[in-house]
């Protein structure tokens, strides 16, 4: 046997090889080759108890809406008989348009619709300005400034009733859509949530790379933060176009019927001595349909939205 035929490892072989070697062992490898296993990167279905439980919950949350359909189409004796009525009635179409004329709806929807529509993108674009400033920018009393932000959370909103309606009186908003949209162009829970996520999905080096190539601080934020912040955008402007159609505090003080919102307007249909309470849940009703017509259009996008960040972020 010739010297020829033997393998000579080099120092620079060996040492590639003990390299491997600790490479295998390393933590990482050895979680690796531990969470292996032939189903691994498949899909993973659900059993039969989750979409049981998930159809229990899904029941529940719907039986509210059911019942005001129920409500609405039987007469004001039926609603009040034990038991009560678990199935549709005839008087459903009846009961709806009784209430759009008593209540004025058309005039009331449309009020809602200017005030939630503005009062949510104002919230939206406010918000995140000052959550990337909050977030991203350096400058003096910032720390000060974000915590009288969220104090403001801690203070009851109907402590300001009487200075704020003072307020508007001498604005000469009184009985005004401007009187329900000027208090609440912004929240201090929007400014929080966008300061929140753009702390975390928004990178300092993207910031820092905006200010090499020369743009300012709103040029960034158009070109940068409104992309990255579209999922809790659409998230904010869901939540705060609701809460303001659903608003009935505020805008029963500085608002008649002659000008209502939605929740205002329903104030009519529980007016006299007898109260009807398939006309009430006719109007909840019909108060209620712009809502799902919206969730159904643009539920998708927003729950899209929502796991596009958690999987960016």
């Amino acid at each position: 046997m010739t010297t020829d035929s033997i393998p000579v490892q080099t120092p620079d072989a060996r040492s590639g090889t003990a390299r491997k070697a600790r490479k295998d062992t390393t933590p990482a490898r050895r979680s690796r080759q531990l969470f292996r296993h032939p189903g691994a990167g498949r899909q993973h279905h659900a059993g039969p108890v989750a979409y049981i439980l998930l159809g229990i919950a899904a029941l529940v949350s719907l039986f509210p809406l059911y019942w005001t359909m129920v409500a609405a189409s039987t007469d004001n004796t039926r609603v009040t008989q034990t038991p009560p009525p678990f199935l549709p009635g005839p008087h459903l179409l009846e009961n709806l348009g009784k209430a759009w004329q008593d209540a004025a709806l058309g005039k009331a929807m449309l009020n809602s619709l200017i005030v939630a529509g503005v009062i949510a993108l104002s919230t939206v674009l406010f918000a995140t300005l000052a959550g990337f400033a909050f977030a991203k920018l350096r400058f003096k009393g910032r720390n000060i400034l974000l915590m009288l932000v969220i104090g403001t959370m801690l203070v009851p909103p109907q402590l300001g009733v009487v200075p704020l309606f003072m307020m508007m009186t001498e604005l000469g908003w009184g009985q005004q859509l401007p009187a329900v949209i000027f208090p609440t162009l912004v929240s201090a829970v929007g400014v929080f949530f966008m300061r929140q996520y753009l702390s975390e999905a928004l990178p300092d080096e993207l910031v820092e790379a905006g200010r090499v190539d020369g743009a300012h601080s709103l040029r960034i934020f158009w070109s940068i933060v409104l992309p990255i912040a579209r999922p809790p955008m659409a998230v904010l402007f869901m939540i705060t176009f609701v809460h303001a159609w659903n608003d009935f505090f505020w805008p029963f003080i500085v608002l008649d019927m002659s000008n209502p919102t939605v929740p205002v307007a329903l104030t009519q249909l529980s007016a006299g001595y007898i109260r009807d309470q398939s006309l009430i849940m006719a109007g909840a009703l019909l108060g209620t349909l712009p809502l799902l017509v919206m969730f159904i259009v643009f539920g998708r996008q927003i729950v899209g939205g929502i796991m596009q960040g958690a999987v960016k972020g």
